[in-house]
């Protein structure tokens, strides 16, 4: 009796996690003609001579691309190399660092928690991470030593702030500003990844300690507000962010290659961070990241502003539960309205232009429409450290994915080109 009490027990508490089924069942992406779904394969041709001359050209090492319409994937293509040292060809299942295109599906696990109400978005941070209360805005820094005086700020963090990095956050190693950076350095914050022996927790209580760039809510300032909220969703949902994105959401939905630390039998399709030195391409070294990651290392680090990998059909799939409103294969991830809520101008007149952010998306405008080659007003989109990029259109219902993997390089065009001639593709 004791041992069927201990199974009920754990079936009970598997239910409330698990992802609500929906009255709508979208298929699972799959691939079909061109034609099928308006897609003209002439112009397909094309698209792909442009990647194919990029290669011959020296432009790119490798790269893996992805043009998905109505749920069909009408183009997916591997080229050139994964690896410089050993030449290996790139596959289409091959796996890329995603870098900060890891911020979207963090902030899908933050609204997955919100429609649960668990939180309002307005909810000062400090509420579920005290160690955020009274926070401090830089006012004079010394460099000579990296001492420096603050002065409060004039609010809370939010955890909309967060979201939409006005939280006055800055982000280290690649901040705007020298005096942060420093700042930054000297209290040992991890920024991207890392392979040593450290949480996301220790990490975030060690940045909640430093002063902030501006006043919350007053500037956009690119920041690890996304590694925050990776921390407060272990908090508010009592599981490791690894293992709530696993159970939560990468299995629902069939995203079986995204990890933020590979399993032993896929770390072999891990493409190699590539740097062009003298003519030609090279492997990356070891400078302020370990380019072994994510197959060394103590794997406790969950950045949720830039750790995880994945391959372009896994990053499909999540695009394409957002364009079927929430919904892939009969599980509701998100409600349609929720997916409205973030699509929307989250930070106002800090931004403007070709797009306006949302809830950690670009989101292309009436303006960006009429600059052309971005997508229809709603588009929304981002893009990774390593040269991954994304843009997913809800009226067209159409995505386009770029994967490559280098860094420190110049010259290379066929993200632009990419993006404009993927919506030249449509023919009906």
């Amino acid at each position: 009796m004791k041992k069927i009490l201990i199974i009920f027990f754990i079936f009970t508490a598997n239910l409330g996690f698990a992802q609500t089924p929906s009255l709508k069942k979208s298929p699972p992406l799959s691939e079909g003609q061109p034609q099928s779904v308006g897609i003209s394969p002439d112009r397909l041709k094309k698209l792909d001579a442009m990647l194919e001359e990029s290669i011959k050209n020296g432009e790119n090492p490798g790269l893996v691309a992805l043009v998905a319409r109505n749920g069909k994937i009408v183009y997916h293509t591997a080229k050139g190399s994964a690896d410089a040292s050993s030449g290996k060809a790139m596959d289409k299942d091959a796996i890329f660092r995603i870098a900060s295109q890891t911020k979207a599906i963090t902030s899908t696990a933050v609204m997955m928690l919100w429609e649960e109400g668990k939180f309002r978005l307005d909810d000062p941070i400090s509420k579920y991470i005290p160690e955020f209360k009274n926070p401090q805005v830089l006012q004079n820094f010394r460099y000579a030593d990296t001492s420096y005086t603050t002065i409060s700020a004039n609010k809370e963090i939010t955890i909309r702030h967060l979201l939409t990095h006005t939280s006055g956050l800055g982000y280290g190693v690649i901040d705007g500003d020298e005096k942060m950076k420093m700042i930054y350095q000297k209290a040992g914050i991890i920024d991207l990844y890392t392979t040593e022996n450290i949480s996301i927790g220790d990490n975030i209580k060690k940045l909640a300690k430093l002063p902030l760039h501006h006043h919350p809510g007053e500037k956009y300032t690119y920041s690890e507000g996304l590694d925050v909220l990776g921390y407060l969703i272990e908090i508010v949902s009592g599981m490791p962010f690894d293992q709530f994105l696993r159970t939560r959401f990468f299995d629902p939905l069939g995203m079986n290659d995204t990890w933020f630390y590979l399993p032993d039998d896929k770390s072999s399709r891990l493409v190699k961070v590539q740097r062009k030195v003298d003519g030609k391409w090279e492997n990356f070294p070891v400078t302020f990241y370990d380019p072994q990651y994510p197959i060394t290392g103590a794997k406790r680090f969950f950045s949720g502003g830039a750790g995880l990998s994945s391959t372009a059909k896994d990053y499909a799939t999540f695009l394409q539960m957002y364009l079927n409103g929430g919904e892939l294969n009969g599980v509701r991830i998100l409600s349609r309205s929720t997916i409205e809520t973030m699509m929307k101008n989250q930070v106002g007149d800090l931004w403007n232009g070709a797009k306006h952010y949302g809830l950690a998306f670009g989101v292309v405008t009436e303006n960006g429409v009429a600059e052309g080659g971005i997508g229809s007003e709603g588009t929304f989109d981002w893009g990774g450290y390593f040269n991954t990029q994304y843009f997913a259109d809800p009226k067209e219902k159409i995505i386009g994915i770029l994967m490559k993997q280098t860094s420190q390089t110049s010259g290379d065009q066929t993200g632009w080109k990419f993006r404009q001639m993927v919506f030249t593709l449509l023919d009906d």
